[in-house]
């Protein structure tokens, strides 16, 4: 890892990455605020990066062509291909940094742009059905393994990223940070399921539903509505079960991390566990609320993450 030192400028733009993640990270910023500063300013770097590929992809109120043109510019303007402008450049200048720091590759993070910006395709990526319902176009995933491409490159790369700032020597954690995030983002889509819906994305695999004898429709209902079916009820808590499958990394992956971020992990992966856990509490009622996880919660999570970062920190010194 550099150690060179930070210029006022650098700190500008971390501060600013700062506060787009204190802002809009939600569930991430808990585990941000249980690493080391310098770990914690790389986290907020990464995260307001794909923040900003994100919103480009999900301004509706742009049209599609209107949206690929955006992100084509602010493609072309990470590669130093065309200007900056004022709400990129601190971004990109911190995250420059954090790839200097900490070996964060420029093929992860095309891969973290590849995965955000899937739905400006004009042509539906391999495994996608796109079919018209009621005069609406849907995208729907047709199978379980099609699904798991696109949870890598949404979720299971930025964990791949993750670990490069927080840390690790042994090869082994890479699998184990790809299989904790499809547990994020399977926990993502059981709780964004009528959002999803109600945006023409369907992404429970077509291989389920019909397994269970649910269609499309029934989904499109459910979020119009907001009461699903007991077939479709099965499906959630099957998406569900796998999830949990995935969560079993956890207890393999954190001891391969320096130990000054294993408390961060910990704290991330709890409070994804929890948003799980109360799905599955609340009966999968998905389609009528959403499901998160209170504020109370997350702070006691985050209390003993605090705990741990702390004592680990006391530990590390000569």
């Amino acid at each position: 890892m550099s150690t060179t030192p930070i210029t006022p400028q650098l700190q500008a733009a971390y501060d600013h990455c700062r506060e787009v993640a204190k802002r809009e990270a939600k569930n991430f910023y808990y585990g941000f605020m249980a690493l080391p500063p310098a770990k914690r300013d790389a986290m907020c770097a990464v995260y307001a990066y794909m923040r900003r590929a994100d919103d480009i992809s999900d301004d509706e109120s742009l049209s599609l062509d209107a949206r690929r043109a955006e992100m084509a510019r602010w493609a072309d303007s990470w590669r130093g291909n065309a200007p900056v402008n004022d709400q990129d450049a601190p971004v990109f200048t911190a995250v420059r940094d954090v790839q200097t720091r900490y070996g964060v590759s420029d093929d992860l993070l095309d891969q973290l742009v590849q995965g955000t910006t899937m739905d400006l395709d004009p042509e539906p990526p391999a495994g996608v059905r796109r079919m018209e319902v009621d005069g609406r176009v849907i995208d729907q995933y047709e199978s379980m393994e099609a699904l798991e491409r696109y949870c890598y490159l949404v979720a299971s790369v930025v964990g791949l990223t993750t670990i490069h700032i927080f840390g690790y020597n042994n090869p082994a954690a890479d699998a184990y940070a790809e299989r904790l995030g499809l547990a994020f983002q399977l926990t993502n889509i059981l709780r964004d399921v009528k959002e999803d819906a109600e945006r023409g994305r369907v992404y429970l695999p077509l291989d389920f539903l019909e397994k269970h004898g649910v269609s499309t429709v029934d989904v499109l209902d459910a979020a119009a509505t907001g009461n699903a079916t007991t077939a479709l009820h099965v499906v959630l808590a099957e998406l569900r079960a796998r999830a949990e499958a995935y969560y079993l990394a956890e207890g393999e992956l954190i001891p391969l991390l320096d130990a000054d971020s294993r408390p961060a992990m910990r704290v991330l992966i709890q409070i994804y566990h929890l948003l799980l856990h109360e799905i599955a509490a609340k009966n999968y009622r998905v389609f009528g609320e959403r499901i998160s996880v209170s504020t109370a919660r997350k702070l006691m999570v985050l209390a003993k993450g605090l705990v741990g970062g702390v004592l680990a920190r006391i530990g590390s010194k000569p």
